[in-house]
């Protein structure tokens, strides 16, 4: 299944005190091309957060912003663990009942008991992974947007293909009457010139004409490569936007041919439909990671 280069998906959640947003959109670029909007405190993480990334995306501008607000005002205080100290609190109440030379605890006392200020460290370590956490949940959201959109974009090419091999087997019935038109008006023109027409001749100069207006390598070639299109984003899995982009040159390319061996009208017609309808898939592909 093909997928879009546009996306964005949003996850958030609440690690230690901390409530993180993290947020994911991209549009289409020729490469990978990766920002981070973060705080500048996990700017540690930019590199592993690139791998977790690339994983999952191949192309694409994406930009990664990250957001972090306190659950509760701790400004300025220490990471103190409340609940160590409660227990320390009541224990020493317990104790002093019991004995009654023994007296209360500093605050002293209590800041140098093992685990009661909290390493910021671990801190940092769970916000690590916290971010790391919603990141790939956020990416799995993303990855499935890209798909959703990139189901659009192959009806939107299918239904082109469609067209284009319509056309072309509609001009294929058309143009052995066209060539047939096409030498009854030189023979009409030379009769006209001259007072007689050497047959022989007349098959030589038509000869060397329909080597020149011959277009069935152009049909073959155009149902070559719509079938190789068809196939690429029906059943090929991974990044094929570069491998699309090439085929709607390749497409171009012969319809150009097609309009340049141009004996009719019709022959014009459909070469410039042909473009037209490449055109508007090659503005699509531009979007196909």
């Amino acid at each position: 299944m093909i997928k879009s280069m546009t996306g964005f998906a949003h996850v958030s959640g609440e690690f230690g005190n901390k409530r993180i947003d993290l947020e994911i959109r991209s549009v289409n670029h020729r490469f990978l091309d990766v920002q981070f909007k973060m705080p500048e405190d996990l700017r540690y993480l930019e590199s592993t957060m690139r791998e977790i990334i690339a994983q999952h995306v191949t192309r694409g501008k994406l930009e990664c912003r990250i957001q972090i607000n306190n659950l509760v005002d701790n400004s300025g205080s220490l990471h103190i663990n409340h609940e160590l100290v409660n227990e320390l609190a009541v224990l020493n109440s317990q104790w002093r009942k019991q004995h009654e030379d023994l007296g209360k605890l500093t605050v002293a006392e209590i800041l140098n008991f093992p685990n009661v200020i909290i390493s910021v460290e671990k801190d940092h370590e769970a916000l690590a992974t916290g971010v790391q956490t919603l990141l790939n949940n956020a990416l799995l959201d993303f990855v499935e947007t890209r798909k959703r959109e990139g189901l659009k974009l192959q009806t939107h090419l299918l239904e082109r293909l469609e067209l284009m091999d319509d056309i072309i087997t509609a001009l294929e019935s058309l143009f052995p009457g066209l060539l047939k038109t096409h030498m009854q008006r030189v023979r009409a023109r030379l009769v006209e010139a001259v007072a007689s027409v050497d047959e022989d001749r007349l098959k030589q100069e038509f000869a060397l004409f329909m080597q020149k207006a011959d277009v069935d390598e152009e049909f073959s070639r155009l149902r070559t490569h719509i079938a190789e299109v068809r196939r690429i984003i029906t059943e090929h899995k991974g990044s094929v936007g570069k491998r699309l982009d090439f085929l709607m040159q390749e497409l171009n390319r012969e319809a150009n041919t097609l309009g340049s061996k141009s004996i009719a009208s019709e022959c014009t017609q459909v070469s410039v439909e042909l473009k037209v309808l490449i055109e508007q898939m090659r503005e699509q592909v531009q979007n196909i990671e």
